[in-house]
């Protein structure tokens, strides 16, 4: 059958464009999309015929509910031996997070988890139910050596789920029966709740804790970080534990080109101001899936700007949009990476602060190796009660 013998011309039909995906944002969630995980040989696209019938269907997308899925756990510990990094081992009570931002590094490990690095990470959550027991086991182990362990440098131990689920509470409480030193990493001033756990673990010199700050402006912390506790109450949170005597920093990551960048001095001076001793910052990453979703991100929130990010990124990253090398991922390349680490410098020395993680592989990120190490004790097992005796 020839072109246009159902009355259609075949230039108009090669030039005729389909509709432009949607945004798939929703209201209260991070991410704007939500692409096929990468271990999936087969993916499913969405696609426009060209009947504006896709457009239709994302016009207005219900909000995403948050499932929690308890998880089966062999060990409550993970380690790694990575050279840019200040700790060996960290706690991770949740997989996934609710707070949503829409840069996390972490988000590309729930492809482990058959998910999303997407929308999935913010609403499809695990959690594990047995992690306290596991790691009182753990520590009981023979030649167990102890060193400050990292909770919080995956997901969030104080997002929303926290509230009632109580599993980083668990985790202190044994900790603290250990003399076991820990680092906490959290833009929630959920961790306000344990604050008399941490006041005991500060005395003996057994905590530090660390307020992510991305942001001093509540609307770009709202796009950026939907469900995290606002920019106000994080510095409110520094100061409570400052004043009860637990130390604090903040982590200024990460620090977006043309985006939040900017704002460094300031997160820095207003964290002083508040109580923070120690401060690190971050250069963005852009890991695996992340690259496209925060390209997305910013196209659907900022247009006017992507370029612009997208652009300063690349010329920290030789030109990608991301570089994993040990050492560099944290900072970046170029003349935009190093002023940045310079400005980060002199804001230190302003401020007052000194750099996050001291004696750490990498100063200024959230490793932190002064606390007490020897106060570790295997206390004696808890006297299970014995059941009554039935009468004759």
């Amino acid at each position: 059958m020839p072109d246009g013998s159902l009355g259609l011309d075949s230039d108009f039909i090669q030039e005729t464009p389909c509709g432009a995906m949607p945004s798939g944002a929703r209201r209260g969630r991070g991410s704007v999309t939500n692409p096929a995980n990468r271990y999936e040989r087969a993916a499913a696209e969405a696609f426009d015929d060209g009947w504006g019938t896709l457009e239709e269907a994302f016009a207005e997308l219900p909000p995403l509910p948050t499932t929690l899925t308890p998880e089966k756990s062999r060990s409550a510990m993970a380690w790694n031996d990575s050279p840019d990094i200040g700790f060996d081992r960290s706690i991770n009570p949740y997989r996934g997070c609710e707070h949503g931002c829409v840069y996390c590094y972490a988000r590309p490990s729930h492809a482990y988890l058959g998910y999303s690095p997407g929308l999935d990470f913010e609403t499809r959550l695990m959690f594990k139910p047995e992690l306290a027991a596991l790691l009182e086991k753990e520590l009981r182990k023979p030649g167990y050596t102890p060193r400050p362990v990292a909770l919080g440098a995956n997901t969030d131990p104080y997002q929303p789920v926290e509230r009632t689920l109580q599993l980083t509470r668990r985790v202190l409480e044994v900790l603290e029966r250990f003399g076991h030193p820990v680092t906490i990493v959290t833009k929630s001033a959920g961790v306000l709740r344990d604050l008399d756990i941490l006041t005991r673990m500060a005395a003996r010199n057994l905590v530090h804790v660390c307020l992510s700050v991305t942001t001093l402006d509540p609307k770009l912390a709202r796009v950026m970080e939907p469900r995290a506790a606002t920019p106000a109450r994080r510095l409110a949170a520094i100061r409570a534990l400052a004043d009860a005597g637990v130390p604090v920093g903040v982590l200024a990551a990460p620090m977006i080109p043309a985006l939040n960048d900017i704002e460094l001095e300031r997160i820095l001076e207003a964290s002083a101001k508040h109580g923070a001793r120690h401060a690190g910052y971050v250069a963005l990453r852009l890991p695996l899936e992340i690259a496209s979703m925060f390209e997305a991100w910013l196209n659907h929130h900022m247009p006017d700007r992507a370029g612009r990010v997208l652009a300063l990124v690349r010329e920290m990253r030789g030109g990608a949009l991301y570089d994993s090398r040990f050492g560099i991922r944290q900072r970046g390349t170029g003349p935009y990476a190093e002023l940045l680490a310079k400005r980060f410098t002199l804001a230190l020395g302003r401020y007052g602060l000194g750099p996050a993680g001291r004696g750490a592989k990498v100063s200024g990120v959230i490793g932190w190796t002064g606390l007490d190490c020897t106060q570790f004790r295997v206390p004696e097992p808890e006297a299970k009660p014995q059941a009554q005796l039935a009468l004759f």
